[in-house]
């Protein structure tokens, strides 16, 4: 049967690319994947197959196949889905040193519409064009390098929290009101309600912590800003972190050593996805610098940049501090105006609040701090914020029945693969991102 739409019938995968090495020498497979390319040559057609491993070379010889074999690889279309089943042979300049010899050939699909771009091409296309189209965008195999890390890095986060001792939890993404302030809030109506998409699961893993002692959380989070950076996302993906009985310095440790932890498992496990990156990651050595945002504030002065005390650190600011704290450091003790609610003053000076944000140059990867346990404080600092406490009602009468000191910290995972791949646009390192301009696919 020629074309496509051809049935997988009893053919199941028996190897993947990488699998194909001179250790297989003559052993029968069956592999799958798309037709990366097709080339004739001297009377050899060779075809480039790429599957979710990487890629593998097959080779039809003109005098060795049958002419329904010939008669099928003269009718591939590039960019087919395809399975083959033949044998191994060795070759030194194949991918991983071994090729399959087609015996027979399956064209599963194939494309209907000439691609807009060539996946495995060497010239760059626009984002906005690869993410109109992201399926044959991840075709590239810079874009799935980018998210193989990704996914290895996630695996290692849970797997570090996991070690610790902590439980992953899962909280509610429809909420009733505002756990950070501020208008950024994505309204909905629920049933006859008015409702908002979460901005944090702060105060819901604040209340676990306070049963479980250590939890953590990734999932989505939700902000209604207007402007559109590089670093900007309207939903992004968020790991949040509380742990009784400890403080800001507790989860700072936390944090550097979990940042370390992955950073090891990706050198280790993604070696062909950081070479195809062009990235090299340094194994992180903690501690890690702490500056105070006091600290900072002279130091920029310093250099010619003005910041009022008690606001954020503007952007020829932060410039400055990536030049001077290259890498991961944390910035501390921020004043407590400039942070949310929930966060801990100092006991030695309440106008400083024991807080961090935790940064890679110029960009803030985490932001976290002790937490106030005490319902008296916790309401002050709701109303000094402008917000009502009667609409946290349902937070607050949990500090009736007694809450443990504890702390906690949210890292912006999307920034955080941003820094591991040397990606400069977030939407880059997320499959398919939200921002105020795109709402599709």
């Amino acid at each position: 049967m020629l074309g496509a739409d051809e049935e997988l019938g009893d053919w199941r995968r028996t190897c993947y690319s990488t699998d194909v090495t001179p250790e297989l020498e003559g052993k029968d497979v069956i592999i799958f994947g798309r037709l990366a390319s097709v080339r004739e040559q001297g009377g050899i057609t060779f075809l480039v197959l790429q599957d979710m491993k990487g890629i593998v070379q097959a080779t039809v010889h003109k005098d060795r196949s049958t002419p329904a074999l010939l008669e099928k690889v003269k009718s591939l279309k590039q960019y087919s889905l395809i399975g083959i089943k033949g044998s191994v042979k060795s070759i030194l300049k194949a991918p991983h040193g071994a090729e399959v010899v087609p015996s027979e050939i399956r064209v599963l699909d194939e494309p209907r519409k000439r691609l807009p771009f060539d996946p495995y091409g060497r010239t760059e296309q626009g984002i906005d064009k690869r993410l109109d189209l992201r399926m044959v965008d991840l075709l590239r195999p810079r874009s799935q390098a980018i998210f193989r890390v990704r996914s290895v890095a996630l695996n290692a986060t849970r797997e570090f929290l996991h070690g610790e001792g902590f439980i992953e939890v899962n909280t509610p993404k429809i909420i009733a009101s505002a756990t950070e302030g501020g208008s950024a809030l994505f309204p909905l109506l629920y049933y006859d309600k008015e409702a908002f998409l979460a901005q944090s699961p702060q105060l819901f893993k604040e209340q676990l912590a306070c049963v479980f002692e250590k939890v953590f959380e990734i999932g989505s989070i939700f902000r209604a800003e207007q402007f559109r950076t590089l670093k900007h996302l309207s939903e992004a993906t968020s790991v949040d972190v509380e742990q009784a009985y400890v403080t800001y310095r507790d989860v700072m440790e936390l944090l550097e050593r979990m940042i370390s932890h992955v950073i090891e498992s990706l050198n280790s496990k993604c070696k062909d996805e950081l070479s195809t990156l062009q990235v090299r990651l340094e194994p992180l050595k903690p501690p890690l610098k702490r500056i105070t945002y006091d600290e900072v504030l002279k130091v920029v002065e310093k250099e010619g940049v003005k910041v009022e005390w008690g606001e954020d650190l503007s952007t020829p600011a932060l410039k400055v501090c990536s030049r001077l704290f290259q890498g991961y450091h944390f910035i501390i003790d921020w004043p407590t105006s400039s942070k949310a609610f929930y966060l801990k003053p100092k006991s030695d000076n309440p106008e400083l609040c024991e807080s961090f944000d935790f940064m890679y140059g110029s960009v803030e990867l985490a932001s976290g701090g002790s937490r106030i346990s005490n319902r008296k404080d916790l309401s002050r600092r709701i109303r000094e914020q402008g917000l009502n406490p009667k609409s946290f009602e349902y937070h607050l009468r949990m500090f009736d029945y007694g809450v443990p000191p504890h702390a906690g910290w949210g890292l912006g995972f999307d920034r955080l693969v941003m820094v591991f791949t040397g990606v400069e646009n977030i939407r880059e390192a997320v499959l398919f991102p939200r921002d105020p301009q795109r709402l599709t696919p």
